[in-house]
């Protein structure tokens, strides 16, 4: 297992890093087997169930609540961190993986209704393109874009997803962090500073360890092989119960071992600290059989499936449309030219689309390219020929794409402006009632665009009182309101977006702000200045209480 640790405060001094004692990023780690009746005793506190699996009671030394307020910590300083991305289109793709994911690790009984509703279950997803995946304290759990765009069907990257999720629910983090309390504090910032430093520059990152300590400190926080094991098979069982293919481990597996033999040259970091064994493959593979013929979840049946309520707090996606394998070829086709910065390799994908062979997943990576390139006239050209290509159930994604190229044509460019308007018109009516998050956010971006910000509002408005934690939905409103004149609004918004991301002494500034607009502007709108009022008393004692845990 390889340890990945998000910056918690950035500085333009080293010694100046904020060091939390926490347990770090826990990423999805090749570890070798053994039969589960071989798991030692749960010295922490945790009691063993049947089956040989951990108790979900509160660990000794690190209740479920303290575990929360870790997580969240760790995750107000991602969402600052520049790795960080809100990708709507690749968010809804895998909530769309993760819901059914969620959901059998429910009716499996891993994932009981405290636990439910009192961590986070969020995603998040990284720029980074090297292949990994992690795990935070809470409940948070994130995918690199490398990732995403190495896989080749949504079952091999649900079982990564369905592997993170069995961390949490079977509160590896928890117990881990618990053991550490020993580890003095300079132990455990060395070994985080040597971990930032080798996000950068692994030559800086010997000269930041400091001394043996630090190296044990950072070996004591890998998730022990035990805990690999009970990852590996609650979320296999996790996986089949939702409905994915049961190959979809191997399939992983089969990759991991491959990039092992050949060479690790960085992009595949959990292949550095447990070698991937032919035993945990096969471990995989003798379990295909036992998949149930009929899974009672999953994105494979007919019928959606159901997520309980409550349970997705920050970015729920509607519809629970099946996982159509085209629609993975175009995810990983945008993972892959999100994740990517240089023109050279851009202008490679755009000229390989372009060829009449080029399947969807080509095709989309072309039309990507040409925007990012500037070439919006060819972007277009290639979204409409890709429209013609897909099926039904992949439509909404290639509508969001054409929506963004021409959300992103700058003036002067083809289409004519005329034209832009028409078209944008006629894709934002349809965004605006899909109920997805991104055609929502693109749709309200373009009636701004077309000259209609109060529609966008009033579409927001709507979709932000299902989901007040979506942080770009509030930042998209304040925007409408703005462009309406509203600033009270816009502003409260600007404050709402903060707390969805955490950061409540920004979002206190902003309220303060609203509350310090001229006498006119907050007499316009008495009942939006209560709100305003009402949300301060609540964020300065959400702020208070995060400090204090501090």
């Amino acid at each position: 297992m390889n340890l990945l640790v998000w910056p918690v405060h950035r500085s333009r001094r080293a010694a100046s890093w904020r060091v939390i004692a926490l347990a770090g990023v826990l990423s999805w780690a090749p570890v070798s087997l053994s039969m589960a009746q071989n798991l030692p005793p749960a010295a922490d506190g945790a009691a063993l169930v049947s089956g040989g699996l951990p108790g979900l009671g509160d660990v000794q030394g690190m209740s479920i609540a303290a575990e929360r307020r870790l997580g969240d910590s760790i995750a107000r300083s991602i969402y600052r961190d520049p790795d960080y991305l809100d990708d709507p289109v690749l968010g809804d793709y895998l909530q769309a993986i993760w819901q059914p994911l969620l959901a059998a690790a429910q009716a499996r009984g891993d994932v009981p209704p405290e636990l439910s509703e009192r961590l986070a279950w969020e995603l998040m997803i990284s720029r980074d393109r090297r292949v990994n995946a992690f795990a935070l304290p809470g409940g948070y759990l994130g995918v690199h874009l490398g990732l995403i765009g190495v896989t080749e069907n949504a079952a091999e990257l649900a079982s990564v997803m369905a592997h993170e999720l069995s961390h949490v629910s079977q509160r590896h983090i928890a117990r881990l962090v618990a053991r550490q309390d020993r580890l003095a504090p300079w132990m455990m910032g060395a070994m985080i500073l040597s971990m930032l430093a080798a996000r950068a520059n692994t030559e800086v990152a010997s000269a930041a360890m400091v001394g043996s300590q630090a190296v044990a400190a950072q070996t004591q926080l890998n998730f022990s092989r035990d805990m690999e094991r009970e990852a590996d098979r609650v979320g296999f069982g996790v996986l089949t119960g939702a409905g994915f293919d049961g190959e979809g481990f191997v399939g992983m597996f089969e990759k991991l071992q491959q990039a092992s033999r050949l060479s690790d040259d960085g992009s595949f970091p959990y292949l550095r600290s447990h070698p991937l064994s032919s035993e945990r493959m096969a471990d995989m593979r003798a379990r295909l059989p036992l998949e149930p013929a009929h899974p009672a979840v999953g994105p494979l049946r007919d019928a959606p499936t159901p997520v309980a309520a409550g349970l997705m707090l920050s970015l729920p996606v509607a519809n629970g449309a099946p996982v159509v394998p085209e629609l993975h070829a175009l995810m990983a086709a945008r993972a892959r030219v999100l994740a990517e910065n240089g023109p050279d390799r851009l202008r490679a994908w755009l000229q390989s689309g372009q060829g009449p062979q080029a399947g969807t997943g080509e095709l989309y990576a072309a039309a990507w390219a040409a925007m990012r390139l500037g070439q919006t006239d060819r972007a277009l050209d290639l979204a409409q020929r890709l429209r013609l290509q897909v099926v039904p159930a992949v439509r909404w994604a290639v509508d969001a794409l054409l929506l963004e190229v021409l959300l992103t044509a700058p003036p002067g460019t083809a289409p004519s402006a005329s034209e832009r308007a028409e078209r944008l018109v006629a894709l934002r009516d349809q965004a605006l009632t899909s109920g997805r998050r991104s055609l929502t956010l693109l749709g309200a971006q373009a009636a701004q665009t077309t000259g209609e910000p109060q529609r966008a509002a009033t579409h927001l408005q709507s979709w932000v009182v299902q989901h007040p934690r979506d942080a770009l939905a509030w930042q998209t409103l304040a925007r409408a309101y703005q462009a309406q004149g509203q600033t009270l609004r816009a502003i409260r918004a600007e404050a709402e977006s903060r707390v969805a991301h955490l950061d409540y002494a920004g979002a206190v500034e902003r309220f303060k702000a609203a509350q310090a607009l001229p006498a006119a502007q907050r007499a316009a709108d008495p009942m939006e200045l209560a709100i305003v009022d009402s949300r301060l008393r609540e964020v300065v004692a959400l702020l208070r209480a995060s400090v204090a845990d501090e």
